[in-house]
């Protein structure tokens, strides 16, 4: 049997202390990325990483996701466009994804940070399991990724370049519920506001917005301003709309959107009777949009640990593609009933 490698060894080979070693296996702050990326290589190389991915009670692996597993996987979280553990939309799934794995009995090696776009050459593809990335990726990191030949689950992003299982939120489906609920209400002039290149999941708000205004046969007279305008410069696109040409609602791309659209409004004198606003995710429970989606970010982070132990007993089966469905919550403070 393989002996297993111990935090003084790795900490011995990196030069570094046992509690900085501790710190970056984990995923936590308190030491630099380039020291962090350093402990992993060491780690890697003294093999603390490998674990055939079996499960504890000598079962055969399948959908069954319930056993204690062991291995590594690699938890790809990159600051970037505000993904970090901090975010109230990217944090949760970061912790659902922590859990789940924690749960399963597997060791999760977190890189938030990576000091460069060849992080992955560092690590050795036969001490890894597999790969768990949240959010955005870079296109150079994601070939890197498909180099190493491993079962990888996306969450809330896809990518051309890399082929595997994804697990996002079923943003068409919730919007158009939405919208529906809206028109239902009396409502008939929307307006959408988010850059839809900024994510995927922007876009597929679009689109479903476009299309329930199509299925109710609403005038579509979309500002491009407000579909290209990063969250920063809302306040100001907003300001700059003549009143008289404000809709009834700003659809808004996220919950972070809105803050900055409600802020243009108040600022203009405008109350929510006039013109509403609604948001997505349900971040910000506090701010008074007439609807948002609450989107269970823990779950995603769950249901992806899930899936990647599915993909590593099936790694010749077709890759899927898995849609969460949200919940649509409508106030009943912003004017029409």
């Amino acid at each position: 049997m393989r002996r297993k490698v111990t935090i003084q060894e790795i900490a011995d080979l990196a030069g570094v202390s046992k509690f900085a070693v501790s710190r970056a296996l984990s995923g936590k702050s308190g030491v630099s990325e380039k020291t962090r990326e350093m402990i992993h290589k060491a780690a890697g190389q003294l093999g603390y990483f490998v674990n055939e991915p079996k499960l504890h009670n000598g079962a055969i692996r399948n959908a069954d996701t319930t056993s204690q597993w062991s291995g590594s996987i690699v938890v790809l979280f990159p600051n970037i466009r505000f993904q970090n553990k901090d975010s109230l939309y990217w944090g949760p799934i970061f912790d659902g994804v922590s859990a789940g794995l924690n749960q399963k009995g597997l060791d999760i090696l977190t890189l938030t940070e990576p000091t460069s776009d060849h992080v992955f050459t560092l690590l050795n593809p036969g001490a890894i399991q597999g790969v768990i990335t949240v959010g955005t990726i870079s296109t150079s990191i994601l070939m890197d990724i498909k180099a190493l030949n491993i079962p990888v689950v996306m969450v809330d992003h896809c990518d051309s370049t890399l082929q595997c299982d994804t697990i996002l939120t079923d943003n068409f489906t919730c919007m158009k519920e939405m919208i529906s609920k809206l028109v239902s209400k009396g409502y008939r002039s929307f307006q959408f506001l988010g850059n839809i290149n900024y994510a995927q999941s922007f876009y597929e708000r679009w689109i479903a917005f476009r299309a329930a205004l199509d299925e109710y046969q609403l005038e579509f007279k979309q500002r491009p301003s407000l579909i290209g305008a990063e969250a920063e410069d809302t306040y100001n696109v907003i300001y700059a709309i003549p009143e008289d040409e404000l809709p009834e609602v700003f659809v808004c791309a996220n919950d972070s959107s809105a803050g900055y659209v409600l802020d243009a409004l108040r600022d203009r004198g405008i109350p929510p009777s006039q013109c509403a606003v609604t948001g997505f995710d349900h971040t910000h429970d506090y701010l008074p949009t007439l609807a948002t989606v609450h989107v269970n970010k823990e779950l995603l982070g769950m249901r992806a640990v899930d899936i990647m132990l599915w993909r590593i007993a099936n790694r010749q089966s077709s890759y899927e593609k898995t849609l969460v469905y949200a919940d649509v919550l409508i106030r009943e403070f912003n004017g029409k009933r």
